[in-house]
């Protein structure tokens, strides 16, 4: 059966951005180091040249990206990864939740929805058997556990401590109990996964 899981990297001191985020700073001032567990290593924004996976993070993602059926992310994510140039970076529907759906172009692989409701809801059709992710940012991640959407989160924690950005928490006010499911641990990442006890 198709589950809603919920998936974002941050610092051990719960950033999921640096400061300053946005188009060409998409993790934000230093937010880069949060993603060296996907390019096997430190790069830079300003350079194109990125490594691989190692392959034990190469084999957890392939893991995980084999069972998603649909994603969801928010606008501020969209803006800050430049529309990851009017290009889905996923081979499966994508869905972006936006307050100004109808003024979002509709041809680019994504499809703009006002609500997190109307994104849950149509995602979980697209994805048929498979599994929606929620790749955030914070604020719908947020949003989608607020609202008692999210079966399952998986928390990516860099080794890092980036001490301003973004954190994933902030605001969070519904008490929420987890079960944890599975830990690894890789050389750039360990990787925390829990199911959503509902109550």
């Amino acid at each position: 059966m198709s589950k809603v899981v919920a998936l974002i990297t941050m610092s051990v001191d719960g950033y999921i951005t640096g400061p300053n985020d946005g188009p060409g700073c998409g993790l934000g001032v230093g937010g880069e180091r949060l993603h060296n567990w996907v390019f096997g290593g430190p790069w830079r924004y300003d350079s194109s040249e990125r490594g691989q996976m190692q392959p034990d993070d190469q084999a957890w993602f392939d893991t995980a990206a084999a069972t998603m059926g649909a994603v969801i992310g928010g606008h501020g994510t969209y803006e800050a990864a430049d529309h990851w140039g009017d290009q889905n970076p996923w081979p499966v529907p994508f869905f972006i939740v936006t307050r100004r759906p109808a003024e979002e172009p509709q041809d680019h692989g994504f499809t703009f929805v006002g609500t997190i409701t109307d994104a849950a809801e149509r995602a979980r059709a697209a994805a048929g058997e498979k599994d929606v992710h929620v790749m955030g940012g914070a604020d719908i991640i947020r949003q989608f556990l607020e609202a008692g959407l999210v079966d399952e989160l998986t928390l990516i924690i860099a080794p890092l401590i980036l001490g301003d950005g973004k954190r994933l928490f902030d605001g969070f006010t519904r008490s929420t109990e987890l079960e944890q499911l599975s830990v690894r641990q890789s050389r750039f990442a360990t990787f925390l996964e829990y199911r959503v006890i509902k109550s």
